[in-house]
C-alpha cells in the first residue's frame, strides 16, 4: 500500500512559481504522475517521471515552464512551476503507478488529496 501527501499549493499571481511536493509512504520507486483538475472540466495530465528519474515527459502547454524531479532516499517527488498562468488554476493530484502508467489516469494504482492552486492574474 502507498499513501501519496501532495503540499505546496496556494494563491499566487501570475508569473510567480510555486514548488509542489508529492511525499510517498509504503513502498516507493513507483513511476509518479501529476494531474489536474480545474472545475467543470476533467482530470487531465500534466507531467510524469519514471521510478528511477530517468525519463519524464510533459504535456504541450506546461513544457518550458514547469519542471519535475524525485528525490527516492526522501520518498518525495516535486513539481516546480514557474511562469504560471490563471489558467493553471486547479486542484494537482499526484498519483503513482507502473513505469508503462504515464499519461493514462486509469493506469495509477494510488491516489494523493490534492491541493489547490490559484493563480491571480
Amino acid at each position: 500500500q502507498v499513501q501519496l501527501v501532495e503540499s505546496g499549493g496556494g494563491l499566487v499571481q501570475a508569473g510567480s512559481s510555486l514548488r509542489l511536493s508529492c511525499a510517498a509512504s509504503g513502498r516507493t520507486f513507483y513511476a509518479v504522475g501529476w494531474f489536474r483538475q480545474a472545475p467543470g472540466k476533467e482530470r487531465e495530465f500534466v507531467v510524469y517521471i519514471s521510478g528511477s528519474g530517468s525519463t519524464t515527459r510533459y504535456a504541450d502547454f506546461v513544457k518550458g515552464r514547469f519542471t519535475i524531479s524525485r528525490n527516492n532516499a526522501k520518498n518525495t517527488v516535486y513539481l516546480q512551476m514557474n511562469s504560471l498562468k490563471p489558467e493553471d488554476t486547479a486542484v494537482y493530484y499526484c498519483a503513482a503507478g507502473p513505469t508503462s502508467a504515464v499519461v493514462t489516469t486509469e493506469n495509477y494504482n494510488y491516489w494523493g488529496q490534492g491541493t489547490q492552486v490559484t493563480v491571480s492574474s
